[in-house]
């Protein structure tokens, strides 16, 4: 089970796809439960994965702290813009199984979405963290946007040498429609990824399996039973507490009443497991076993309308194909030995990584 704890809904950037911090009437900016409550609440709970998020999770370092301290996890993991690293301690740092920091990719572009010095300030926190002794999963996560090129991007992330794992989610759900989405997809997006999935079977011949999260994914679920539905587990295997105490089904959805399953001061999180599931049209498409349906919270609300959604629909589709035309070769170097299937079959736990873009 992995649990999202939102530890405040204050943010110290104004990113221009998200737009910064919650209203304190929406989302509290500082825990309204107590400790007790959320020992309660997840007694008993197996293979538990707790990700702090937010808001900026950071901005709540005692919050964290004290749940690190008083309540056993299996896992830890934090989703962080990375310029407050430093208000945890080393030894807290040590427990974390995956840190995601944010970033764009470029500096320029990572600048522009987010703030002068953001980039140069996430690379140094994560540099930082090696250096206290994180020994986890380093994931740089991404937001692709109409200044993004993910080929570029998601490169010069990887050959940074600083993250184990590059994921990227698209910017299509709070924004407005972009100017021209089909011109980029086209143009853009769709030829970087097969540029992508072509690096990326170079590499694996060469024995490296290059942590391309979206692509390790599609693999994964096409060597096992699928990909679970929604493939970050919202409202299925996954829940998120708000500050405020209300149980929602995604971490995202904190006014959405469909996403509102109760309150952990009177409930427990076993009664949250297969509370919200997607249907059609995505369960009978022959896509789903790889997509999962994407994402819950675009699937419930659809912000840009049934022809946005079935947009993104079709370029989630195409990029599918494009990864599952590496599969054989893939299967091959696997049966061979020349790559290991750990490597391969990423994520090895739920760890807030939504897989599909």
């Amino acid at each position: 089970m992995l649990v999202f704890l939102l530890s405040t809904g204050e943010c110290d950037l104004r990113c221009s796809y998200c737009g910064g911090s919650f209203s304190p009437r929406v989302v509290p900016h500082r825990v309204e439960y107590s400790i007790s409550d959320l020992r309660r609440f997840l007694d008993g709970c197996n293979d538990l994965t707790i990700a702090f998020y937010g808001g900026e999770p950071l901005l709540n370092s005692r919050f964290i702290m004290e749940v690190m301290n008083t309540i056993h996890a299996d896992r830890y993991v934090i989703q962080t813009n990375g310029l407050n690293v430093r208000r945890l301690p080393p030894e807290c740092w040590r427990m974390f199984s995956a840190v995601l920091l944010s970033i764009d990719g470029v500096r320029e572009v990572t600048d522009a979405y987010r703030g002068r010095g953001v980039y140069d300030a996430v690379l140094r926190s994560a540099r930082w963290l090696r250096e206290v002794g994180f020994s986890g999963d380093l994931i740089a996560r991404m937001t692709v946007s109409e200044m993004s090129d993910v080929h570029r991007d998601v490169m010069h992330l990887l050959t940074l040498n600083v993250f184990d794992h590059v994921h990227w989610q698209l910017d299509v759900v709070w924004s407005d429609r972009w100017a021209d989405f089909d011109g980029w997809a086209m143009r853009s997006y769709l030829p970087g990824i097969r540029r992508l999935v072509a690096w990326w079977l170079r590499e694996m011949h060469a024995g490296r399996v290059p942590g391309i999260v979206p692509f390790l994914g599609v693999v994964k679920a096409a060597l096992s039973e699928g990909q679970e539905s929604p493939p970050c587990g919202a409202g299925r295997t996954s829940i998120a507490v708000s500050p405020d105490g209300r149980v929602l089904a995604c971490p995202i959805a904190v006014m959405e009443e469909w996403a509102h399953l109760g309150d952990i001061r009177n409930s427990h999180v076993q009664g949250h497991i297969d509370a919200i599931s997607i249907g059609e049209p995505c369960t009978s498409c022959d896509a789903f076993r790889f997509c999962g349906g994407r994402c819950l919270y675009a699937y419930k609300e659809r912000l840009w309308g049934e022809e946005g959604f079935a947009k993104v629909c079709a370029i989630t589709k195409t990029f599918i194909e494009e990864v599952l035309s590496a599969l054989p070769e893939i299967e091959g170097l696997l049966n061979e030995g020349r790559i290991s299937r750990e490597e391969v079959l990423y994520p090895p736990f739920n760890n807030s990584t939504e897989i599909i873009p």
